[in-house]
């Protein structure tokens, strides 16, 4: 797990789903429950695999932006 998305995911507001896979997750536990519904994962692995495309989906906008250089000349 990285520790990245292990320290995103617990950081949210409580009751929110990815706070709810980090509990989970670091209490060993493979139930999940959030915004009133329960969920049972098959193992850690896929609560790990969860938490990274939620991180990946929730700051995928953080990316640097691109720079491009444009150069124009006059016609003689």
């Amino acid at each position: 797990m990285n520790p990245d998305v292990l320290t995103w995911a617990l950081a949210q507001p409580a009751g929110n789903r990815w706070r709810g896979l980090a509990e989970a997750f670091t209490a060993g536990t493979t139930r999940v429950t959030y915004e009133g519904r329960t969920i049972q994962y098959r193992g850690l692995d896929e609560i790990s695999r969860a938490l990274a495309v939620g991180y990946a989906t929730e700051n995928g906008s953080t990316r640097r932006p691109s720079t491009t250089f444009a150069s124009f000349t006059r016609p003689e």
